[in-house]
């Protein structure tokens, strides 16, 4: 084992690596309730999201293990899985054309990673542009939040409003809320997942939350329940775009803010065994294709391991085998995922986490501004990441243009923003 992951030469022991390991798991299995209680609004079967989730997580983290010896974990993303809901209910298609796209991105995603081509997409597209996509996912994240718990409601009046906050499932929401923002506030590891668990218990105790069960044998995978002809027939190419772009610029910006916090970072920029900490997100999110999730992507809660002594493969190891075990609590994790109050005020606080990068816009600069801006504001209005994408790729060339600055943007922009338009006047929608 110390051979394997070269424990001396991180300057760590087993000890360590098992506490930031499990450390990591805590801040992160809440992702085992999340994924399919949303995945299920979609109708994929809670069971076949439930084992999708922790495959995709095992194969992801197992690799990042084993082939980058990177404590950096993987599973699937939060927004994607909101837009993977949202993409079924507004193309009026099964989940499993949906899980088609995602598929395809998956395999875009291989090819990229084993070429120079990743490294070439994440340096051609702006800074404002990825700080505004992070942020608009947020706000969509923490918006479908607010939806699904009962806090905002519709109004043919204006839009939204503000609902019922007297209704028990609302209310029980508003005090998870509380409850884990300040276990958040206070540094506490693994708060997301324990104001989850205290959540339940409230909700267990006045009758919201009903547990005949707790655990049982995992259950049986389902493999290739996947309809690419869908794709085709609906034209589904901009929500592949999306899958991918979105997933790129989300594990490449996670995997370098957790290895610098590592100390993996050379001098020169270069991260050592890219490559194939690359490949694990685009493994993980072609195989959760094939069993039935959303795209997968680098978990940023990985820092709290890292933080914990976290330096090699042995901790992310850890972290498969407790996703592992976890397949043996599926009743308790559909009772929980059914809840939402217990899952709601994770995708809000989670939304808040989502818009740290605003700070590093540079908002006086209005040809970098707007751009981020219409991202940002188009993304939740419109209940489509893809939407926001397109209209954030087509305004910063423009705005470029006709201020003087057009030489300054990559070629490759320009092309999406034609691409972008055509889509937009040809194919509305998808």
């Amino acid at each position: 084992m110390k051979n394997q992951f070269k424990l001396e030469e991180n300057n760590t022991n087993v000890r360590t690596e098992l506490l930031a390991g499990t450390t990591t798991f805590l801040t992160m299995v809440y992702i085992v309730v999340v994924n399919p209680g949303i995945l299920s609004a979609a109708g994929v079967p809670f069971e076949q999201a439930f084992m999708a989730t922790i495959i995709a997580a095992v194969v992801g983290t197992l690799i990042m293990a084993f082939a980058a010896n990177y404590p950096i974990a993987i599973a699937p993303g939060m927004g994607m899985n909101a837009y993977f809901v949202t993409e079924v209910i507004q193309q009026d298609v099964s989940y499993s054309v949906i899980l088609g796209t995602v598929f395809l991105a998956g395999i875009l995603f291989v090819i990229l990673s084993l070429t120079s081509l990743r490294e070439m997409l994440i340096t051609a597209i702006p800074a404002s542009l990825k700080y505004g996509i992070t942020s608009g996912i947020g706000l969509f994240i923490a918006f479908l939040g607010l939806r699904m718990s009962g806090i905002i409601v519709a109004s043919e009046e204006t839009l939204v409003t503000l609902g019922d906050l007297t209704a028990p499932g609302t209310l029980l929401t508003i005090v998870g809320l509380f409850i884990t923002l300040i276990l958040i506030a206070r540094n506490i590891t693994g708060g997301l997942f324990i104001g989850m668990l205290i959540t339940g218990i409230i909700g267990f105790f006045t009758g919201q939350l009903e547990i005949t069960k707790v655990m049982s044998a995992p259950p049986t995978p389902v493999f290739w329940d996947i309809d690419l002809a869908g794709v085709f027939a609906n034209s589904l190419y901009t929500v592949i775009f999306a899958f991918l772009l979105v997933t790129i610029f989300d594990t490449t910006g996670t995997m370098v803010g957790v290895a610098e916090q590592a100390g993996f970072i050379r001098k020169d920029g270069s991260l050592p065994r890219a490559r194939a900490a690359l490949m694990a997100d685009a493994s993980a999110t072609t195989v959760g294709a094939m069993f039935g999730t959303s795209p997968s992507s680098a978990y940023i809660e990985s820092s709290s391991g890292v933080a914990a002594g976290g330096r090699t493969g042995l901790t992310t190891t850890v972290v498969a085998g407790l996703f592992i075990v976890s397949i043996f609590f599926a009743p308790l994790v559909g009772a929980v995922s059914g809840l939402p109050a217990i899952t709601a005020p994770v995708l809000i606080i989670v939304g808040c986490f989502m818009m740290e990068g605003l700070a590093n816009v540079n908002w006086k600069s209005f040809d970098d501004a707007f751009p981020a801006f219409i991202i940002i504001l188009t993304m939740p209005l419109t209940s489509s990441i893809a939407t926001g994408i397109a209209m954030g790729f087509i305004t910063y060339p423009v705005l470029k243009l006709v201020m003087g600055k057009g030489r300054s943007v990559h070629w490759l922009l320009y092309l999406f923003a034609v691409i972008f338009i055509l889509q937009m006047i040809f194919f509305p929608g998808h």
